[in-house]
């Protein structure tokens, strides 16, 4: 189950209504997030897959529980990593896996407004994020 912040998110969606409106909210909450200082903006931190300039520091607690920070070149992709921390920050690493994030996903109606390489740099950062959380978990 995607997190508390998460479902809140479906909610705003679902009042926002049409595409261009929840677009923008994306996009602010990119702007809301803290940008990434550059000493995290490094090839280890770097997401390949992405057609922007896109970082993810993953941070895990003592308890076991996944917290992470991101930037992009990029205000919409910016957005699309503020909505996958409201999915998965604050979950313990082993509940990561058995997120279905494409259907999770789908209840924003991403899918049918992001263009393929957009779809594909988000499909890379779930999948950064899946494999930090399954390589905490072990």
């Amino acid at each position: 189950m995607a997190s508390a912040e998460f479902e809140e998110l479906v909610e705003t969606f679902e009042f926002l209504g049409d595409w261009e409106e929840r677009y923008g909210h994306v996009i602010d909450m990119g702007k809301a997030m803290p940008p990434l200082e550059d000493a995290f903006r490094v090839p280890a931190t770097k997401v390949d897959g992405c057609a922007s300039q896109v970082w993810i520091v993953p941070e895990i607690s003592d308890g076991g529980v996944l917290s992470f920070r991101g930037d992009s070149d990029a205000m919409i992709v910016r957005g699309l990593i503020a909505v996958l921390v409201a999915l998965y920050s604050g979950l313990p690493v082993a509940e990561i896996g058995k997120i279905d994030a494409v259907a999770e996903l789908k209840r924003l109606d991403l899918e049918d407004h992001l263009s393929s390489q957009r779809s594909n740099g988000l499909k890379a950062m779930v999948q950064r994020i899946q494999q930090v959380a399954a390589a905490a978990a072990a």
